[in-house]
């Protein structure tokens, strides 16, 4: 048997503004209509995002507490071209949020940067460079 990944589930702080951060980013959460405590974006390819608040979710995690430091996951998000990277980066900089790395040239061939979502948690952002 071999499992399939297709759902990750972000625990969140505060719905409202995890859902104008990743709207940024052109994801379109919804919210359950049962439970304004969860949320859920379907992307292409078949994958499933999902928010749910620390009072949502901490009775099914017993011990669960919010992680400290830097970020332990990071959802990657990939562009077109470099100007993309450098224009959304800066985008949700000026809007508030913490930019964790600038734009920068990778030796591994990407132009890449991080921001970090209401929570902490980290999202890059890349591109491939041009063929030199």
């Amino acid at each position: 048997m071999h499992p399939t990944l297709n759902t990750i589930d972000i625990v969140v702080s505060d719905m409202d503004a995890t859902i104008a951060f990743y709207a940024r980013l052109g994801l379109d959460f919804k919210l359950d209509p049962h439970t304004p405590e969860h949320a859920g974006c379907d992307l292409p390819g078949g994958l499933h995002v999902m928010l749910d608040t620390e009072a949502f979710r901490t009775p099914f995690l017993p011990g669960w507490s919010a992680p400290v430091g830097g970020p332990r996951t990071l959802l990657c998000f990939q562009f077109d071209d470099p100007a993309g990277v450098d224009a959304k980066f800066a985008e949700l900089v000026e809007a508030g949020y913490q930019g964790i790395k600038e734009p920068f040239d990778a030796f591994w061939g990407m132009r890449y940067a991080t921001v970090a979502d209401p929570d902490g948690n980290g999202v890059d952002l890349y591109a491939t460079l041009p063929a030199s």
